[in-house]
């Protein structure tokens, strides 16, 4: 059995501390990081960086990050949030989880709707209320025509999440996902490009990690399913 000696973080310049917690809040997609986010993906532990700069608060006001407990936080950003969570974890997020990985917590949802399931339960009911269609119709569109009424270009939360789900919150062309790879950002991409007449309705939407999202640019570029797109050669 070899032994090792932990890495030694007392001298380590304040920059560098910074930079790694803003760089956890980049991997995280927020403007803020949780100590658990800090103590997961971070170089640096928590405990240093709150040693260095006499407290949490104050090593995210340094970084210019937010901080603090918010209230009257709108119902829209705490489904949001949960379908963030469903998306980075793959799987309906548990109660626990708020905890390890979320940005509000558990407290907060139980006030606002009585209790965890009940705010899964008002996320699933937004979710289902969306409509995919751009003129109302349940019929969509197929991706070889151009639809007379296109809807809007920007793909809110509610439609991104179905997408994801439709296609089991993993990467049509690679196979990735953010279970397999916490720095894999997941993103839902018009298959036939916005620019090329392309709706955004469901049809026409698939889940892309930004690295292959990147790669494609406005090509139209068609998976027939996850399953095979891992086969996909770049």
């Amino acid at each position: 059995m070899r032994f090792e000696l932990e890495e030694y973080n007392r001298n380590v310049p304040d920059e560098e501390l910074i930079l790694d917690l803003r760089r956890v809040a980049a991997l995280v997609g927020r403007e803020t990081v949780t100590l658990a986010e800090q103590n997961k993906h971070g170089r640096f532990h928590s405990m240093t960086l709150r040693r260095r700069f006499k407290g949490w608060k104050e090593a995210l006001e340094i970084a210019g990050l937010q901080h603090g407990k918010r209230v009257n936080i709108p119902e829209e950003e705490l489904l949001k949030h949960i379908e963030e969570l469903w998306v980075r974890l793959g799987r309906q997020p548990h109660f626990t989880d708020l905890k390890a990985e979320g940005t509000f917590g558990g407290t907060t949802y139980i006030r606002r709707f009585g209790s965890w399931r009940k705010a899964l339960q008002s996320f699933v009911a937004s979710v289902n209320s969306e409509d995919t269609s751009p003129n109302g119709s349940t019929e969509e569109p197929s991706v070889e025509q151009r639809p007379q009424k296109r809807g809007q270009r920007d793909i809110n939360w509610r439609l991104r999440f179905i997408v994801m789900r439709r296609d089991n919150f993993r990467c049509t062309a690679c196979g990735q996902t953010q279970g397999d790879d916490p720095s894999t950002k997941l993103e839902v991409d018009h298959i036939r490009a916005w620019s090329k007449g392309g709706a955004t309705v469901l049809e026409n939407l698939q889940t892309l990690c930004r690295k292959c999202n990147i790669g494609k640019s406005n090509l139209d570029f068609l998976n027939s399913s996850p399953t095979e797109a891992t086969n996909v050669e770049h």
